[in-house]
């Protein structure tokens, strides 16, 4: 039974969660590339995964630490699995990286709950999503987070309002500097970085319709059973949960205003996304519907290769 296995949070569902994503990298890396292998090649790849990797340990951290979801290995099963429902999200190296980055930041604004040390987490998350900005422009997005932030958690000193200001110029000193070194056209650069495109008729294959359709709508299901249930959370807790949904919704936008449609940009949905639906797996009494649900998930990806 999968849902009783990842019931609880163990090693060995880690170690599990790790050999299913190496399983999907794999598969999914094997059917893409098309040049020869070198040392090159295979380094490239073996750093990659382990971005990946660590993309889920990253995630894990944040929702323990915050207590996002309980004790369960869920979140990090439902996360690879949604990779493996959309293995394109795996293919672009730039959006893997700048997704990590938004991972370091979420975790930042998520502990600003606890009121301790806020100039340096709002510095930080500043910090980590201007770098990712620079691999993803659209992951700019992310800083309305960090202003819902502020509100629902109720941090009124204007200092702290100008912190995230000071991340962003750090990190432009640091390129601007790097830039002039180089001797890099930072016009051409900053205007190729900036798109945008409404055409979605690039994801206009069977995998991606159907693994899209499939999220879509377990998220909705879940989201609505997870606002349903903010009621019964502590008074704490509660901006932290909200600002969860929030970070859907920006990855939602992501996905509509992603300048090349590919399904790599389906990336930054699924952290939010794997919290949302824990919460809902939880409060599940049916175990054979929880199950379903996995099942549905696991096939899913194996259904689609047949395709």
């Amino acid at each position: 039974m999968i849902s009783s296995f990842f019931s609880q949070s163990k090693p060995i569902n880690f170690v599990v969660v790790s050999i299913m994503l190496l399983i999907v990298y794999s598969i999914t890396k094997y059917m893409t590339l098309d040049t020869e292998l070198d040392a090159l090649l295979i380094s490239k790849q073996v750093l990659f995964f382990g971005v990946s990797l660590f993309s889920v340990f990253v995630f894990d951290f944040l929702v323990n630490k915050n207590n996002l979801t309980k004790k369960n290995s869920y979140k990090i099963l439902l996360f690879v699995l949604f990779i493996a429902v959309l293995p394109e999200t795996l293919l672009n190296s730039k959006t893997l990286i700048a997704n990590l980055f938004i991972l370091f930041a979420l975790r930042r604004i998520i502990s600003l709950r606890s009121k301790k040390e806020i100039k340096k987490k709002l510095f930080d998350a500043a910090f980590w999503i201007t770098i990712a900005s620079l691999l993803y422009f659209w992951s700019v997005l992310f800083f309305i987070l960090i202003i819902a932030a502020l509100v629902v958690y109720v941090i009124t000193d204007l200092k702290n309002w100008l912190i995230p200001i000071l991340g962003i110029l750090t990190v432009a000193i640091i390129v601007a500097s790097y830039m002039i070194v180089m001797n890099i056209d930072g016009y051409n650069f900053f205007n190729n970085l900036i798109d945008y495109s409404f055409d979605f008729s690039s994801l206009n294959s069977k995998r991606i319709i159907i693994g899209s359709t499939i999220l879509l709508s377990f998220g909705v299901w879940s989201l609505f059973y997870y606002i349903k249930n903010l009621k019964s959370k502590t008074k704490s807790s509660r901006p932290s949960f909200s600002l969860i949904v929030i970070a859907a919704i920006i990855a939602i936008t992501i996905v509509i205003v992603s300048p090349i449609k590919n399904g790599s940009e389906f990336i930054f949905l699924f952290a939010p996304l794997a919290i949302i639906m824990t919460n809902y797996l939880e409060v599940i009494s049916e175990k054979w519907f929880k199950e379903s649900l996995l099942w549905v998930l696991v096939l899913t990806p194996i259904l689609t290769l047949m395709l």
